[in-house]
């Protein structure tokens, strides 16, 4: 399960980010997560539950935002919808496919006091 390890780096930087800015406590983190990432939420969000402990983000709330996937394609010069990594584009049926998003995994914000 590597959504434990992401967890972890989340929550060191969540942490550290807290410290610098002087805060005493995190009260929420807002995570963008792509579909096409292959990052489970249902498992980050339980991997959440037990890395907090014990840090500034001990009772922060988790809010995971699902980023659709998108591309662009080369070929009809597009910006397409994409429902899987390497996909055809769903206008002109060719795979010459860019991904834009869909595949991050990225701190959008907290909320600290």
């Amino acid at each position: 399960m590597h959504e434990m390890s992401l967890m972890e780096s989340v929550i060191e930087i969540v942490c550290e980010t807290a410290r610098q800015n002087g805060a005493t406590r995190v009260k929420s983190v807002r995570l963008d997560v792509g579909v096409l990432s292959h990052v489970n939420p249902d498992a980050l969000i339980f991997c959440y539950e037990a890395v907090r402990h014990g840090t500034v983000a001990d009772s922060a709330t988790l809010e995971i935002n699902r980023i659709a996937g998108e591309g662009w394609c080369l070929d009809c010069g597009k910006t397409v919808a994409l429902e899987e990594r390497f996909g055809a584009c769903p206008d002109c049926g060719r795979h010459r496919v860019q991904m834009t998003a869909g595949d991050e995994l990225k701190i959008r914000d907290m909320e600290v006091i």
